[in-house]
């Protein structure tokens, strides 16, 4: 099994697919092995892939987002590293997508929360409200990323592989500078005891030597300690670790008294509600969000009917 995961790993590397993927498939593919009593995949077919994919929504009870990351997982093993792309799976079980709302905070609310960070926490949950960022896109930003003059920020490698454009708050310019001088001083630092080196998505890394050096290619909120690039081992200095921000906004959660399940990524849903609330045209909104499609977006309006832009309630008529 070893050896197959090694030619799994190397066809990932090979598409220049993230970390995060080669770990998720590696995981499906090694749960997929031992499901079957260790059997190697080449001898198991579509109905070996279908009760494996079954059992996660019958038995485990999985979401509907992990039955779809599986089944991506397996497809890749068949096609990409043995060659033998999966026909017809047949009538798998899937698991039931639950239709929920996003939890939207107020702008109050909002306001409370950031009012109990502080420092890279405080800014960071100020771009994902202020720029609609998802919490990795946030981290994942590079000096070269942030545009004062035209007032943008570029997300590269968002969501589906993506590129977008995105707005830079007026309000969090100067805290950006600010933040950008910080990660000057400890690339600079990093340089000066023989590192500095970043790691550069796809194959920049050989066309840029020497690029990985550069202040543009750093990142915005740099991890606080240098570590082992698990890939490469090569020294390096990471961005931000995201269980920090995410344990620092729990408990500014906590401490401002909400009892919304309010996590980061509830930042970006309210960007969204607030926009759509002011005015904002929602294919302005789709495109600021990075959405496919604008159906994604279209649920915010659901948020914002079911709230005071909505319906009014006929007793409001009578005691109001």
């Amino acid at each position: 099994m070893a050896k197959l995961l090694d030619q799994v790993r190397e066809a990932i590397r090979v598409r220049h697919l993230s970390i995060r993927t080669e770990e998720a498939y590696v995981g499906w593919i090694t749960q997929f092995i031992r499901f079957h009593g260790t059997r190697h995949p080449i001898e198991l077919g579509e109905a070996e892939v279908n009760a494996f994919l079954t059992s996660l929504a019958v038995e485990r009870r999985v979401a509907a987002s992990t039955q779809n990351q599986a089944m991506a997982a397996l497809l890749f093993l068949y096609k990409e590293v043995l060659g033998r792309p999966v026909e017809e799976l047949g009538e798998v079980v899937r698991a039931r997508r639950p239709d929920r709302l996003p939890v939207v905070l107020t702008r109050e609310e909002v306001k409370a929360v950031l009012d109990h960070l502080t420092g890279e926490r405080w800014l960071i949950a100020s771009l994902l409200y202020g720029a609609g960022l998802r919490l990795l896109e946030c981290l994942r930003l590079r000096v070269k990323d942030v545009d004062f003059g035209q007032a943008h920020l570029v997300v590269r490698d968002g969501k589906g592989q993506k590129d977008r454009v995105t707005l830079l708050p007026r309000a969090l310019a100067d805290p950006l500078r600010r933040q950008i001088e910080h990660a000057a001083a400890v690339h600079a630092k990093d340089l000066r005891e023989g590192y500095g080196r970043a790691y550069l998505p796809g194959a920049l890394a050989t066309k840029y030597p020497d690029a990985d050096r550069q202040p543009g290619w750093q990142y915005v909120f740099p991890a606080s300690k240098r570590g082992v690039d698990p890939r490469s081992d090569v020294v390096r200095r990471h961005h931000l670790a995201e269980r920090a921000v995410q344990a620092a906004v729990s408990k500014a959660v906590q401490a401002s008294g909400i009892v919304k399940p309010a996590s980061c990524h509830t930042f970006r849903h309210s960007f969204a509600t607030h926009l759509l609330e002011s005015g904002s045209d929602i294919r302005t909104v789709q495109e600021l969000l990075g959405h496919k499609d604008v159906r994604t977006t279209m649920i915010y309006t659901h948020v914002l009917r079911s709230g005071p832009m909505g319906v009014r309630s006929p007793i409001d008529l009578l005691i109001g």
